[in-house]
């Protein structure tokens, strides 16, 4: 599609040289034969005016007149009374571009975990956030922020937290970033700094974040779990210094780490002068439990605390945060300053007005009702339709783990199910081995319609007790 470019048309970046012998009327046809030529400038496509073009060229106009009147006759522009100069349809057709990738596979139904309802998003008060983060910030917030990030947004978490997760947090060890991705690689890179040579991570668990353990030179640890999450006792056999843990709502299999454990894993960090990276992940949306604090609240000074907008508001806004103990406080700001100097400040003051102004807990108390009520759809459809199959991990988030009945095979029942356009997530996908046993499946419900959910079990329900 050809841009229709608004006023008296863009800038041309067009070279003419003064000191060679080649006329400059010769030397301004040639450049723009050779944009057309290249496909820099595309058919149809409109030129500037011609008092623009001398203007910013620094000729007389009668010059630019001249060349447009010159490449009208060779075929190259068009143009009708009254109206621009346009790159001529017919002209030269630059090189066929590199085709593109093909667009992702569609599903009627897509259980993809870890995403919220997209369609779900405060449009309206983040749009009244922006524009008075716009109206109130003074002229130096949009200068070269402070790495660290926004200020006032760092004063509202620290708040925020305390309050609701009982963190114990300082505004000078809290660092803004483009979600927890980043937020990860700056704890890791920061602990590769101070001496730690092996990270562990939960398994099941994500193997882009042992890669990236992996790149900053760090030995990733798999240690395994069971329903009371990380097994303390594998990991005090290990020699790591550093372990991510998502305590709250283990991703993915939704176990709570039990109290016990918590306090083991603190006693182990203590001892080995370690760090523990806490995700506090899905711990906005809990159901049939008692709320479940951060462990930063217990151990401030061994734990790097990590959250996001991403499941509360939108991925897409790429916000997070990390809590910094004091001994990697000043690493993790370097290390987001190499980064990329700060994240944006106006969606970093959106987000501050959006928690002052209570539109934030808000947003959130209604999506923890639209969840809840996805949480049971899927609950009942799976009772009705599969009653074979256990389903554990619903007491906080957005996403469950399905336990298929003996003898079905996970990649079978994916398969299966891609053929029926119902896209499904196998738990050995998660496993450090690749495990296929025992066989689950982790369902996410959260961006998904309970008309969809329905239409997804249904669909996929016969596939899920074979062998039963």
């Amino acid at each position: 599609m050809t841009i229709q470019w608004a006023g008296l048309g863009p800038e041309l970046l067009l070279r003419l040289d003064r000191e060679a012998a080649e006329p400059l009327r010769v030397q301004l046809e040639n450049e723009l034969r050779e944009a057309i030529r290249t496909g820099r400038l595309a058919p149809g496509e409109r030129l500037p005016s011609s008092r623009r073009l001398a203007r910013e060229l620094g000729v007389s106009r009668g010059l630019v007149l001249e060349s447009y009147s010159q490449l009208r006759a060779e075929g190259y522009l068009t143009s009708r009374g009254g109206s621009a100069t346009r790159v001529a349809d017919t002209a030269h057709e630059p090189p066929a571009p590199v085709k593109p990738a093909p667009p992702p596979e569609q599903f009627a139904v897509d259980f993809r975990p870890g995403t919220p309802d997209l369609t779900a998003f405060p449009r309206r008060d983040w749009a009244w956030a922006m524009r008075e983060a716009l109206r109130t910030a003074p002229a130096d917030a949009l200068g070269y922020p402070d790495v660290r990030g926004s200020q006032r947004l760092r004063e509202l978490l620290v708040a925020y937290l305390r309050r609701v997760r009982g963190a114990v947090a300082d505004p000078e060890r809290i660092v803004i970033c483009t979600g927890f991705a980043q937020g990860l690689n700056l704890v890791i890179r920061a602990l590769a700094r101070h001496g730690v040579r092996k990270m562990a991570f939960e398994d099941p668990g994500y193997a882009d974040q042992r890669e990236d353990a992996i790149h900053a030179g760090l030995e990733p640890v798999a240690i395994p779990l069971d329903e009371g999450g990380m097994k303390t006792d594998a990991l005090a056999a290990t020699d790591a210094r550093g372990v991510l843990l998502t305590p709250a709502h283990q991703s993915p299999t939704g176990v709570v780490l039990a109290p016990d454990r918590r306090q083991a894993l603190i006693e182990w960090a203590v001892e080995r002068d370690a760090t523990i990276l806490e995700d506090d992940y899905d711990a906005e949306f809990r159901y049939d439990r008692e709320p479940v604090g951060a462990m930063q609240g217990l151990a401030p000074d061994r734990v790097a605390a990590l959250g996001t907008v991403s499941k509360a508001l939108a991925p897409g806004l790429r916000l997070g945060w990390i809590v910094s103990p004091p001994g990697l406080a000043e690493a993790i700001a370097e290390e987001k300053e190499r980064d990329d100097r700060g994240s944006p400040m106006l969606e970093q003051l959106a987000l501050a007005q959006l928690i002052e102004s209570g539109r934030f807990d808000k947003h959130l108390h209604r999506m923890r009702a639209v969840y809840a009520e996805r949480r049971q759809v899927l609950l009942e459809a799976l009772a009705r339709q599969a009653p074979g199959v256990e389903l554990r991990g619903l007491a906080a988030g957005f996403h469950a783990v399905a336990r298929l009945t003996d003898g079905v095979n996970e990649q079978d029942v994916v398969t299966a199910a891609a053929e029926r356009s119902i896209r499904l997530y196998p738990m050995s996908w998660y496993r450090a081995s690749g495990a296929t046993e025992p066989p689950e499946l982790v369902l996410g419900f959260g961006n998904l319609s309970e008309g969809d959910i329905e239409r997804g079990i249904g669909g996929i329900a016969d596939l899920l007790s074979r062998g039963s």
